[in-house]
């Protein structure tokens, strides 16, 4: 993967390393060649057109993914040494990245390895701003994307928006950067990363853009993977894209699940289902996992409607969830375990008493409720410091009480003028 280095260091001049490289090449694709690359780059090299050279070498170099394990990262480096010396540079990269990108026959177990090591060098010969990078970063995922090693791409993801920035990327080549990156992780089974880049990528479709089929298809992909995740319930991620409000009218049906899933419950989920027969399976949606999902948001909304209350009895739960009181208790644990509610079950009243709970749709009567909960706390704070203030006044005129009192028994019983220093001095000078 990328590194922080820029150096390729081969003895040599450029006319030798050719005819040498040439030679390997002929060697290698015996057979399969008419003609001799040594030959033809003969009198190009004496005419000094290294770029038309450079050509034949760089054609001839599909040979390479056959080359013995051993020779191949050699081979492939004094290809890319002779070819960095072409101030056109950025014309051969393509050619190779794409060969890169092709299965190594020679090393069916050690080729992805091989080819990101290559591909890595490649890009860090690049100058950092250089906008090629961002071709060869591509063929990188194309091979990560091959062999569903996502663990090695990771730890360069925190690079990503930096470099795009650097290469000066427009909105459709983040998109298409974005969708590599998901395709990737999605084939490794990662998919909170995959429903992640997704979601990215969809934000570079610009407003006027919205409803356009590739729009609606990637959108209809990000809905998709938010409703059957295992753990996503926040859909408000989706709702705010201008390209899945346009679903409202090119997906009226797949709009109407989305609502159900960021407001509504259980029963409009049913309802959903008796209107729209068969639309799960045709979706190729799972249905029993949309079940146990719509389960989990259906008891997070009415814990959040619990009010001051914060108690839901088991019956409540059972009626909203639809299932036995028996099961309440697991479903109350499952829902705790999603970072939906937190709270405490008592078996002795039959109820969960809610510490927090989860809103799911953020609007006009949360935020009510937030500032009818400000208000509470003000007044209690309000009734705390005028406790404080009561006590403190109390404390001191405890303590001015006090002091008049020693003062007046001092005054009353002939102590005027009593210096306890002095006393103690004549007391020791007595013994």
């Amino acid at each position: 993967m990328p590194a922080p280095t820029n150096t390729l260091l081969i003895e040599g001049s450029f006319e030798e390393l050719a005819e040498e490289l040439a030679r390997y090449l002929d060697n290698q694709g015996q057979g399969e060649q008419t003609s001799s690359l040594h030959s033809e780059i003969g009198s190009l090299l004496q005419d000094n057109k290294k770029d038309e050279v450079l050509k034949k070498l760089v054609s001839g170099s599909t040979v390479l993914n056959s080359a013995p394990e051993r020779e191949f990262i050699a081979a492939y480096n004094l290809l890319i040494h002779l070819v960095r010396q072409s101030p056109n540079m950025n014309m051969f990269l393509p050619v190779i990245c794409r060969n890169l990108s092709q299965p190594i026959s020679s090393s069916p177990s050690n080729g992805a390895g091989l080819a990101l090591s290559i591909l890595s060098t490649v890009f860090n010969i690049i100058q950092p701003d250089s906008d090629t990078r961002y071709h060869v970063f591509l063929a990188i995922l194309n091979v990560i994307k091959s062999t569903s090693n996502f663990e090695t791409l990771r730890p360069q993801l925190k690079h990503l928006d930096a470099w795009l920035a650097q290469w000066e990327s427009d909105e459709e080549e983040q998109r298409k950067l974005y969708l590599a990156v998901s395709d990737a992780a999605s084939d490794a089974g990662e998919v909170e990363d995959a429903y992640a880049y997704l979601v990215r990528a969809l934000r570079t479709i610009p407003s006027e853009e919205a409803s356009s089929d590739e729009a609606c298809t990637l959108s209809l992909r990000a809905l998709k993977s938010a409703l059957t995740h295992p753990t996503h319930f926040d859909f408000q991620d989706l709702t705010s894209l201008d390209s899945i409000q346009a679903l409202r009218k090119s997906e009226p049906t797949y709009f109407e699940l989305l609502e159900i899933f960021t407001s509504e419950l259980l029963d409009d989920f049913n309802d959903f289902k008796d209107e729209h027969d068969h639309f799960l399976a045709d979706a190729e949606l799972d249905g029993a996992a949309l079940n146990r999902k719509m389960r989990l948001l259906t008891l997070a909304s009415i814990a959040a409607s619990t009010g001051q209350t914060r108690s839901l009895p088991y019956s409540a739960i059972a009626r909203a969830l639809q299932i036995p009181a028996a099961d309440v208790e697991m479903w109350v644990i499952d829902v705790i375990r999603a970072g939906l509610v937190e709270g405490k079950l008592s078996q002795q009243t039959q109820t969960f008493l809610i510490h927090r709970s989860t809103y799911r749709v953020f609007a006009e009567n949360q935020w009510r409720e937030v500032a009818s909960r400000l208000d509470m706390w003000r007044s209690s704070l309000v009734g705390v410091l005028a406790v404080v203030r009561q006590e403190k006044e109390a404390f001191i005129a405890q303590k001015e009480q006090e002091l008049r009192e020693l003062d007046s028994k001092m005054n009353g019983g002939g102590m005027a003028g009593y210096r306890p220093g002095r006393q103690q001095r004549n007391a020791v000078e007595a013994e």
